[in-house]
């Protein structure tokens, strides 16, 4: 790699500050992106700022990489074209029956909204709620920028998982739509739910972050209820770092990786976005893409390894063939007869 000047090391350097500048500007008068398009924008444009000065195949190289990851995450949100394409029924009473049963009689989600959601008042634990619950739309994309610019290779091994958990929920969301609590009480197989996960973010004085959240969720998709994908997010997260945590932090750093995703599906129970068993499902879901993929790579890697041991082998019996026959035509000053060649060591053979 061609060593970078300095004079075009400090144009990066400005270019990123610029870009900064920018987006706080950006959240200052139109708020936090938090729309895919937006959070696209920002996302590809900071690194575009930071290769300013590379070479042009930096620039070319990001576009190829983020254009399947930011593809399944568009399809993710519009999903449920799919399902009302193939027609199929959109399962409301089982998950209602398996978080009943799962707590012997009660069903989470009513017990929580009529014990702590006041329709009058906004309390500490609403706020603290739509932020956990507002981390969703960014942790993957900024764990997604920073490893890009850090690691490629780990980059690459995030945006996989990434993708194949993504694809792998809207293919159930395509053949097996279900319904959320809130779409379920609509239809009264629930007494009534409210959809308050973002409700806290008015307590905070972030009317604006609300707006765009509950304008993203007019165009999502509705029955993509199983496997809750905002639980196995934030799952994801902390299988990905927990073994990668630095020894002098996992003190702490190890404890809120477990709970971030304990807390995220209590919030989107509580919200009336899932059950309690989209979350468990969404966690089969992770653990079998996490070591579906190691179990991938542990096969291409032992296949690799048999080819260069085949290669090697058949390298080794030419080489060995080649000898025997040069020791059997020198024993003795005795000439090795024509006919005795292989057709393929005589040098006269068309």
């Amino acid at each position: 790699m061609a060593e970078v000047s300095p004079r075009r090391r400090a144009a990066g350097r400005v270019a990123v500050a610029v870009w900064v500048v920018g987006l706080v500007w950006f959240c200052i008068t139109q708020g936090f992106p938090f729309d895919r398009a937006n959070q696209t924008l920002w996302i590809l444009s900071g690194l575009v700022a930071a290769t300013i000065g590379r070479p042009l195949g930096s620039v070319k190289r990001i576009f190829l990489d983020w254009i399947p990851f930011i593809l399944v995450l568009y399809l993710y949100d519009y999903s449920r074209h799919l399902a009302v394409l193939l027609g199929r029924p959109i399962l409301e009473t089982s998950q209602i029956n398996w978080d009943t049963t799962l707590f012997l009689g009660t069903t989470p989600v009513v017990w929580l909204q009529q014990h702590f959601y006041d329709p009058f008042a906004t309390h500490w634990y609403d706020s603290v709620a739509a932020v956990v619950y507002v981390s969703h739309f960014i942790a993957v994309w900024a764990i997604a920028a920073v490893l890009y610019m850090r690691n490629r290779r780990e980059w690459f091994l995030w945006a996989r998982a990434l993708v194949v958990l993504s694809f792998a929920g809207l293919v159930t969301f395509a053949i097996m739509p279900s319904a959320p609590p809130w779409y379920a009480a609509r239809d009264g197989y629930l007494p009534p739910i409210d959809r308050i996960a973002t409700r806290g973010l008015d307590g905070l004085g972030i009317h604006w972050a609300r707006q765009l959240i509950d304008g993203g969720a007019a165009v999502s998709n509705d029955v993509a209820a199983i496997p809750s994908l905002h639980t196995g997010f934030a799952i994801l997260i902390a299988v990905w770092f927990y073994p990668r945590i630095p020894k002098r932090h996992r003190a702490w750093g190890r404890p809120l990786l477990v709970a971030y995703p304990i807390v995220m599906l209590l919030v989107l129970v509580y919200g009336g976005e899932h059950y309690v068993v989209d979350g468990l499902i969404g966690a089969v879901y992770v653990f079998a893409v996490v070591y579906g993929l190691k179990l991938w790579d542990r096969r291409r890697a032992r296949a690799s390894l048999d080819d260069e041991a085949a290669a090697l082998e058949a390298a080794s019996s030419s080489e060995h063939v080649s000898v025997d026959l040069e020791t059997a035509g020198a024993v003795e000053g005795v000439a090795l007869p024509h006919d005795a060649l292989p057709r393929s060591a005589d040098p006269l053979d068309p």
